[in-house]
């Protein structure tokens, strides 16, 4: 990932968490099941994160296929080397998402979940992503659109407030509603579009937006103008409406699979 985020090893871990919720290990299953992976293919896994898709990949592939996994920080590609460590079949590199250190069509298929929105250069990210990828090849590629977020607060100000200084750690954080045309753009064919919703009707500890809310506070203190005072304000107003019956949090995610022409 490349953008003004930081993901130092406190970053990682949090997301680490946020990546076991019920929440993400549904996401991660339905990316597979449009991804269709084969035993034997060579996968690539961009913006790797944590490693819980590239290892999910390689086990799918099988020793006789092959995961190449990157990530542009070195703690998240730690946490990925040593989720894959009994794998073989799975290198890791430390490397951007716009210069894949691979050669010209080395990949049957490959994902980008939660990247670009953090890139600043996606037409040139899309076009090495296309690169790597075989004739036929197929392509993944899952973002939010933050402006989809619905998330119930008693303070509505300040719920914008904090979620606006939220967008600071994205590259784009609207980007979901370009990408169908900028993948056309880039060469591919568009097979699939749809969108995952990620839904907690009620506060639990283990759901995306409970794990969120640590990540989202530690982020926006000092930003627009938000003191460490009214960050922990926001985020003890989210638990009570949990303990009082009315926590609402949803946020889409939007899916395309894409193809490279043979």
């Amino acid at each position: 990932m490349s953008a003004g985020t930081v993901f130092d090893d406190k970053a990682a871990r949090k997301l680490e968490a946020v990546y076991r919720t019920p929440d993400v290990v549904e996401q991660r299953a339905a990316i597979l099941e449009a991804l269709n992976l084969k035993p034997g293919e060579r996968a690539l896994d961009i913006g790797c994160g944590p490693g819980f898709l590239a290892a999910d990949m390689a086990r799918i592939v099988g020793p006789t296929g092959h995961v190449a996994a990157v990530d542009s920080s070195a703690d998240m590609v730690a946490m990925t080397r040593k989720r894959c460590s009994a794998m073989p079949w799975v290198r890791v590199d430390e490397a951007d998402a716009r210069a894949l250190p691979y050669p010209d069509e080395s990949f049957d298929a490959a994902a980008a979940v939660q990247v670009y929105l953090y890139v600043r250069g996606l037409p040139h990210a899309l076009t090495g992503l296309r690169r790597v990828l075989k004739p036929g090849g197929r392509a993944l590629v899952l973002d939010t659109d933050w402006a989809s977020v619905v998330w119930h607060s008693t303070d509505r100000p300040r719920m914008h407030r904090i979620l606006t200084a939220w967008e600071d750690h994205f590259a784009d954080a609207h980007l979901a509603s370009r990408l169908a045309a900028a993948l056309r753009h880039t060469g591919f064919a568009l097979m699939r579009q749809s969108v995952l919703a990620l839904f907690n009707p009620a506060y639990e500890r283990e759901t995306y937006s409970a794990g969120m809310i640590p990540v989202i506070r530690s982020f926006v203190e000092g930003r627009h103008g938000i003191s460490r005072e009214e960050a922990g304000a926001w985020a003890d107003e989210l638990r009570e409406r949990g303990a009082d019956g009315t926590y609402f949090f949803s946020l889409n995610r939007y899916l395309f699979l894409a193809a490279k022409p043979r």
